[in-house]
């Protein structure tokens, strides 16, 4: 009976089914990342053209982006489209998340899956789609077309990320404000918003990302006047052979990355700014709480 107990208390080791999935992780991770690190030695090739492995060392294809007007422009207008909707996305899915987590009203099941519907529809459909209409309207080409579809692909991301960080939102800190004399929006703007703001940048970053990288949509509607970064990638691999296209490509895998990164810090800022606040206020149920501090109805 002792040598059991012994036995069931002793630490266990890792055994040979955990190495081997450990393995297999990392096999699948270097495959799915091999592909995008080929990228970064073809764009300092020496070569005139793209080729595997470089024959040579040179800066001369980041030279040629930085010093070409074309890829300059379709650079710039990408960051400025893509500035322009992360604010409006960021304006419409705040309070749209807030209105979905907190309301109370019929048909919020289907509103919610209405707002996150461009995540799921093919983009080619919703491309399609607004070439036709846009083609009416005479907006083919303009850069406000592109912000206007970019802005409705991005609201899906900052609904989502900004909900996740109300779910775990501790509403006793607003009603303990608007018991001390708090009005709603100012409520909102000096507790609600600073604990959520992790999200909203998050939400913000990823509408940013998703604008800037769009090609789809892009080719349908950007016409040859409001040509975006994605588009202008796109012509050079169908009729360039110059490896100006893996400088770019390294510049924006080093910059999404930054992003992505900015974005994990944000979440898990989110996640502290939870837990600290919800350490500040008691643990009490609405049932003993006083009656200026229970929810009002919705």
């Amino acid at each position: 009976m002792r040598k059991k107990q012994l036995h069931r208390s002793a630490p266990k080791r890792p055994g040979a089914v955990g190495i081997w999935v450990g393995t297999i992780a990392a096999l699948v991770l270097f495959y799915l990342i091999f592909p995008i690190l080929i990228i970064v030695p073809l764009s300092f090739s020496s070569a005139k053209y793209l080729s595997f492995p470089p024959p040579g060392f040179s800066l001369q294809w980041y030279e040629n982006f930085f010093g070409r007007s074309d890829w300059l422009d379709a650079a710039w207008l990408s960051i400025w489209i893509g500035l322009v909707v992360m604010v409006l996305a960021t304006a419409l899915g705040t309070p749209a998340a807030l209105g979905l987590v907190r309301g109370r009203f019929p048909g919020k099941t289907f509103i919610n899956a209405f707002i996150i519907s461009p995540l799921i529809a093919p983009v080619i459909i919703v491309a399609i789609g607004v070439y036709f209409f846009y083609a009416q309207v005479g907006l083919i080409g303009s850069p406000v077309a592109l912000i206007l579809v970019h802005t409705c692909l991005a609201v899906p991301f900052v609904v989502i990320n900004v909900s996740a960080t109300l779910q775990g939102f501790d509403e006793r800190l607003e009603y303990a404000a608007m018991n001390l004399g708090a009005t709603p929006w100012r409520t909102f703007w000096q507790v609600t918003l600073p604990i959520i703001r992790p999200g909203v940048l998050a939400g913000a970053l990823f509408a940013f990302i998703s604008s800037f990288d769009e090609l789809i949509v892009a080719l349908f509607i950007s016409g040859s006047t409001a040509v975006t970064l994605p588009r202008k990638m796109w012509q050079s691999i169908r009729f360039e052979i110059d490896p100006t296209i893996a400088a770019v490509s390294t510049i924006l895998i080093a910059f999404t990355g930054a992003l992505f990164l900015a974005t994990e810090l944000f979440r898990r800022r989110s996640e502290r700014l939870r837990t600290s606040a919800a350490a500040v206020v008691p643990v009490q149920s609405n049932e003993t709480a006083s009656p200026s501090m229970r929810p009002a109805p919705i």
